[in-house]
């Protein structure tokens, strides 16, 4: 049996006034002084693992439901607690990664969602911050082997999208579409981390991680049911 883990990460940007002078007109260049695009621009510095850092990743077992969480705090705090049968563990940055690809190395496949176009060159240029050598290799043959019908990294956003043939939908589209509880339906979404992260809920994002990585679940058995055996 080929063991899976399906993960998902949450992130956070620096703060703007931590970069330097160069960095700030570099990122800013496009703007031409437009002051509405540069508020937008500083709104993004979460979405690049340069000017970002991962403050959660969520992981599950689908074949034996198992599912913790590993997440960021405060600096220095660490804490350990259960709920709902997930096991949340705080630490640093580096910490969460070192301890996600010491989980990772017992694993023969990784399931995601947009896990190609954002998750995995996140986690592998945040280890490269860090001095974390990966497990695994997040990052392999887009297209799997196909005589054995096997990818090692099994990105649903590429499967529903049938590689580009059709448009790409956000997980929350799809899983509306398919009866699936959205992991929004909380009132937390991804916009919302960096704010939580400032104001210390740093268990509201690990739990909101979580939930998105039941509904990445939900949506690969959904497709895993419609493919040919």
């Amino acid at each position: 049996m080929i063991n899976k883990m399906v993960f998902d990460i949450e992130c956070i940007g620096v703060d703007w006034d931590s970069l330097d002078e160069t960095s700030q007109h570099n990122l800013l260049r496009n703007c031409n002084g437009d002051t509405a695009c540069e508020k937008e621009e500083k709104e993004k510095l979460a979405l690049w693992p340069v000017t970002g850092e991962i403050v959660a990743i969520g992981m599950l077992n689908p074949d034996t439901q198992n599912a913790k969480v590993y997440f960021v705090g405060k600096e220095g705090d660490t804490e350990e607690y259960e709920k709902d049968g997930v096991a949340y563990k705080m630490g640093s940055e580096k910490d969460v990664l070192v301890w996600f690809f010491d989980d990772l190395k017992y694993f023969d496949q990784v399931i995601t969602f947009n896990g190609r176009g954002f998750d995995a060159p996140y986690i592998l240029f945040r280890a490269m911050v860090h001095g974390v050598t990966p497990t695994f290799d997040l990052m392999p043959n887009r297209y799997g082997d196909y005589r054995s019908g096997y990818n090692a990294h099994l990105d649903l956003a590429d499967q529903l999208s049938y590689y580009g043939s059709t448009r790409k939908f956000s997980l929350h589209l799809l899983t509306r579409a398919l009866g699936i509880t959205s992991p929004k339906e909380d009132g937390v979404d991804g916009q919302a981390v960096p704010r939580l992260f400032a104001d210390g809920e740093y268990k509201t994002i690990a739990e909101y991680c979580m939930r998105d990585v039941y509904a990445t679940e939900k949506l690969w058995r959904k497709w895993q049911a419609i493919q040919v055996k």
